[in-house]
């Protein structure tokens, strides 16, 4: 069954990139959506295609409502009238002059491989060569120094390509996501995929405007786009302006960041020591 749906004109890419975004499992900080979400925006990119969410879903999760809640879709209603019931959206958006396509979407709970097929089948259409992920997780960086980027290749030629753009090579054992399933599929396909992870800090929940900077940072030299950032700047020192402050309001966590700070500082110490000795 084809669950995806063209109702733009079909971009055709020259061996373009594929980045995508979904929220769920490894959107902290908004890292993964609100990347995307910004460069759709920035590049003024135009949706053109979708997948349809019914195969995808568990929408009526049995359970107390605090975990019910997390699975059922969003509904509006005013004055006694169903204004709009939110279903998870799944959706391509394409920059032609970038030689780009971007997707907003949630991770699906089933059916990865059909999930993972109409992603595939967009690569087969559109003239796409490479996938890239962005997204994050939430590990022991404070928030007054730049999120550490971790980098998952489906090839080692990747790894070479990367090269020079600040990336570590990512260690991990634990729960998985669809986007490593997703990457194990995509050599059997004969497409590249890059999975760019952003360690953000663990102790803070919402938007995080520095780990947006960095990931967009990080794609406009990979993909040589000229974007201005001045926006992502600004919002970057009022975040960690906002959030100093509110740390300095409980001693504890003054003494934990800082902590936090000698070590962060201490590892690039290290790092250069060794890049100087290789």
């Amino acid at each position: 069954m084809n669950t995806l749906d063209y109702f733009g004109e079909t971009p055709l890419l020259n061996d373009g990139t594929l980045i995508l975004s979904f929220s769920g499992w490894m959107d902290g900080g908004d890292a993964s959506t609100g990347t995307v979400d910004r460069l759709i925006s920035l590049l003024d990119a135009k949706p053109f295609a979708e997948i349809d969410p019914d195969p995808f879903y568990i929408l009526n999760f049995p359970g107390p409502m605090e975990i019910a809640s997390i699975f059922r879709p969003e509904i509006n209603i005013e004055d006694g009238i169903v204004q709009s019931v939110e279903l998870p959206r799944n959706e391509f958006f394409a920059a032609e002059e970038q030689n780009l396509i971007l997707f907003q979407g949630v991770e699906p709970n089933l059916n990865w491989r059909r999930f993972g097929d109409q992603i595939f089948q967009i690569a087969r259409d559109c003239g796409v060569k490479r996938l890239l992920f962005v997204g994050s997780f939430g590990g022991s960086v404070p928030h007054t120094r730049e999120p550490r980027m971790f980098v998952t290749c489906s090839t080692e030629e990747l790894h070479r390509e990367l090269q020079g753009v600040g990336l570590r090579r990512t260690n991990y054992e634990g729960p998985g996501s669809f986007m490593t399933w997703l990457m194990l599929q995509a050599s059997a396909v004969e497409i590249e995929m890059v999975s760019l992870v952003a360690e953000i800090p663990g102790y803070l929940h919402g938007p995080n405007p520095y780990c947006l900077e960095a990931i967009t940072r990080r794609l406009a030299r990979i993909f040589k786009l000229s974007l201005d950032l001045d926006e992502l700047r600004s919002a970057t020192n009022e975040w960690e302006e906002e959030v100093s402050a509110m740390v300095e309001e409980t001693p504890e966590m003054v003494d934990k960041i800082r902590e936090l700070e000698d070590d962060y500082d201490r590892e690039l110490v290290e790092l250069e020591e060794l890049r100087r000795a290789e």
